[in-house]
């Protein structure tokens, strides 16, 4: 959707390192001034910026202002998930295909977002369910071996059907936006933003016929552990959310919520294509 509205409030989540991109955030912040716009920076921000404390709810804010990666971007849509605050970055790690643009058009970038001159593009995120416990994950859902250089022996289905026992490292459920993650570097599809669906690939397994599947909303994906001796462990988004002995398992879906990703225009997701993965 098209934003067209003036930005007046702005919250800012910046890279792990304040040494990294203490410059960035002062032009940021010179910006922010001369367009008219109130920056609102979470707790764990003023912290790590040694900033005054401040009124003012960042989950409140217009647009939120990303000076980072893709994992910062993750963080940023992460905590920003259910609140309608759409996230817009300027790339500072390697990768940044999320990120809306680079760090020399920042000035020019910002100013055109504050001024609404961005869209903003809603994508599905992931509900990963084991035992009555639930967890949104806004890029992946990953099964592997808890016990390093071990494999493991996975059962798995999609709604009610089985697909059989498949010994591998692991396997990685994604969203669309996590589809160019941990998923394509294993072989994964990416998915283009705007599909309904969710990316199954496998990790090192050892089958010659383990192939990835699309599956759209409502075919759920159900892995058990069948490993005799080995955990299995359930990684949401990069971080621990729990184990699987033998005979547990978790079921992952599309989830209710959904990320708003804020981009330039023409920042549109085949541009970023060629010029991130492109020869």
């Amino acid at each position: 959707m098209q934003s067209g509205s003036r930005v007046r409030r702005a919250a800012v989540v910046t890279h792990g390192k304040a040494e990294t991109i203490g410059p960035a955030l002062g032009r940021l912040e010179a910006l922010a001034t001369e367009h008219g716009v109130e920056l609102l920076f979470p707790e764990e921000e003023r912290e790590k910026h040694d900033l005054p404390s401040a009124d003012g709810d960042p989950t409140t804010a217009d647009l939120a202002v990303v000076l980072g990666g893709d994992g910062t971007m993750l963080r940023a849509l992460t905590r920003f998930l259910g609140t309608r605050v759409p996230v817009i970055g300027v790339n500072f790690g390697r990768v940044g295909f999320l990120a809306s643009m680079h760090p020399d058009e920042l000035d020019d970038g910002l100013a055109r977002a504050f001024a609404g001159d961005f869209v903003v593009v809603e994508l599905p995120t992931l509900e990963a369910r084991v035992e009555g416990e639930r967890r949104a994950a806004v890029n992946d859902v990953v099964v592997t071996s808890g016990t390093l250089g071990r494999m493991v022996e996975l059962v798995w289905s999609i709604g009610d059907e089985d697909l059989g026992r498949q010994p591998c490292d692991g396997l990685i459920c994604s969203t669309p936006s996590g589809s160019t993650a941990y998923n394509l570097s294993n072989g994964g599809p990416v998915l283009v933003w705007g599909l309904d669906a969710m990316a199954i690939t496998f990790v090192a397994p050892h089958s010659l016929h383990a192939r990835p599947l699309v599956v759209p909303r409502g075919r759920d994906l159900t892995v058990t552990n069948q490993t005799p001796d080995v955990h299995a462990a359930v990684l949401i988004d990069g971080h621990a959310f729990t184990e699987l002995g033998e005979a547990g398992r978790v079921e992952v879906g599309l989830g209710p919520q959904r990320t708003l990703l804020a981009t330039l225009p023409e920042r549109t997701f085949f541009r970023r294509y060629r010029e991130t993965f492109g020869s």
